[in-house]
């Protein structure tokens, strides 16, 4: 298991396949974007034409680190529904991301939590970060935890707080970052994403998770990383952090022109 690598699934499409094609595009992504000192961020996962620099507006907001966790949502429903895998690397035209093994193995006391990597295997939202990592913290480490999307219920809203709560008692005193990686309003006019994600991101604001979940059952949100961003949610409270700012944000119409339809992106750092 040790020496086990994921071949990535959206290489090619969501991003470019070769590394000097790769490197070019972040080289434009990451133009004139500033450092930040965030210890969470939320990070979009569209390709990288849409959503790259948000998400390079967001991975640069994380202040410097060897070690991360990385929250996607998985959209394919397969395997467990808190799926973590604790060794092996993920391969990427960058080279090889490794998977820090003493941390997920600390991870793994959590209740919530399976060893599965099923529900990684045709997943996008946690692969498409590592580059924008790559880029900025060479040699990091990082352990992905893919989190179905179920339901606003309260017994999901508990199991992200059981999730987020061991998070926060693995890193406490720890330099080690953590991204939720969600996209926001999915297929709606601009002005209507821009409305309904205003009222979810007041909550995520606010840092309270069951008004997040109240809130996106009421508007009928289509934010896809819920249970991330949630569970991410549950440990800034559990350290203590109280800052949450919107970094960056954008929308897939800045690149096709066409608003009338759009999938929306937010770079939200936490402190």
């Amino acid at each position: 298991m040790a020496d086990k690598i994921r071949r990535p699934v959206v290489s090619g499409t969501f991003y470019p396949f070769s590394k000097a094609s790769l490197d070019r595009m972040l080289s434009r992504l990451f133009d004139g974007v500033p450092r930040n000192n965030f210890v969470f961020v939320v990070s979009p996962h569209a390709g990288y034409e849409y959503s790259g620099r948000t998400a390079a507006f967001a991975i640069s907001s994380l202040k410097s680190a060897k070690n991360f966790i990385i929250l996607g949502p998985n959209h394919n429903a397969i395997g467990h529904e808190f799926a973590i895998v604790s060794s092996g690397s993920w391969e990427t035209p960058l080279g090889n991301a490794d998977i820090d093994t003493s941390l997920a193995k600390e991870l793994l006391k959590c209740d919530v939590l399976i060893e599965d990597e099923l529900g990684h295997a045709h997943e996008h939202s946690i692969e498409v970060q590592l580059p924008f990592l790559k880029r900025l913290f060479a040699g990091f480490k990082f352990v992905p935890i893919s989190i179905s999307n179920i339901d606003y219920s309260s017994e999901f809203l508990s199991q992200c707080e059981t999730l987020g709560k061991q998070i926060a008692k693995t890193i406490r005193g720890k330099n080690i970052g953590v991204i939720a990686s969600s996209d926001f309003s999915h297929y709606l006019p601009a002005k209507i994403a821009d409305s309904k994600d205003a009222k979810a991101i007041e909550m995520i604001k606010k840092l309270d998770p069951k008004g997040f979940f109240e809130t996106l059952e009421e508007i009928d949100a289509s934010v896809c990383g819920y249970g991330p961003i949630a569970v991410l949610m549950y440990a800034a409270k559990n350290l203590g952090m109280k800052s949450v700012e919107v970094v960056n944000h954008t929308n897939s119409g800045d690149g096709t022109g066409d608003y009338s339809s759009v999938v929306a992106y937010y770079a939200i750092g936490f402190r």
